[in-house]
């Protein structure tokens, strides 16, 4: 979808920015993806139980987690992306978090970090998918603009030195916005805390409870897991 500019940002050749249609821009924040960033320790301390990490890019929060002795998993488009995690270490498969992803209505933790909640344009449809994986107790832990931000659904693309990537559809939601967001999206409670700057929520499932037989115990879906990647490198 972002192609090669985004590779290469990864990459640390070059430094795009994100342009909207009104040909406004800001830099693509590559740097805090790439290393630990103020405010990932609030967010990591949070999650609990098998974590989903959607769009995990190069993998910092997977790989935090999963030091921490929490299974974790992360999914991503970017065949580059998911091959830089996996050198780091991290459990990553290339996936659309729209497609099958293994462990759907098993995970304790959905993160949607560093602005994430804007994949695909439809913020209220990514929060209802992440509703599909969570678990009965599970809840998604999502990154947010700062209050006063309106909620904004439009076409961006990445751009540098006269070169622009296809446009694509994101969303920002802000916090004043994201119980709304949430309400549409069929998820329960919200919490919202900030800190080093960044905002957060944290949205609770609204699953009916299941059988317990329908239930995946710690040790199976870290089993699940380890099966599915064998799958996917093979």
């Amino acid at each position: 979808m972002i192609g090669e500019l985004y590779e290469h940002a990864l990459a640390g050749w070059l430094r795009p920015e994100v342009e909207r249609t009104d040909g406004s821009r800001m830099p693509l924040p590559v740097e805090g993806w790439l290393h630990e960033s103020p405010g990932d320790k609030s967010l990591l301390d949070r999650c609990e139980g098998p974590t989903l990490d959607i769009g995990s890019g190069p993998g910092r929060l997977t790989v935090a987690l999963s030091e921490r002795g929490i299974p974790a998993l992360g999914i991503d488009i970017t065949p580059y992306a998911v091959d830089l995690a996996r050198s780091s270490g991290a459990l990553v498969m290339l996936r659309d978090v729209f497609g099958r992803v293994p462990g759907t209505g098993r995970w304790m933790t959905v993160l949607l970090a560093d602005g994430n909640i804007g994949i695909g344009g439809d913020p209220a449809a990514l929060l209802r998918r992440a509703g599909e994986l969570l678990a009965p107790e599970g809840k998604a832990l999502v990154e947010i603009e700062p209050p006063g931000t309106p909620l904004r659904q439009e076409q961006v693309r990445l751009c540098h030195a006269g070169v622009a990537s296809a446009w694509f559809p994101w969303a920002f939601v802000g916090a004043d916005h994201i119980e709304d967001v949430a309400r549409d999206a069929g998820l329960g409670e919200v919490e919202t805390w900030t800190v080093e700057g960044r905002w957060f929520a944290s949205i609770s499932s609204c699953h009916s409870q299941p059988e317990p037989d329908e239930l995946s115990s710690e040790p199976e879906v870290i089993t699940l897991l380890r099966n599915a990647y064998s799958q996917a490198r093979g």
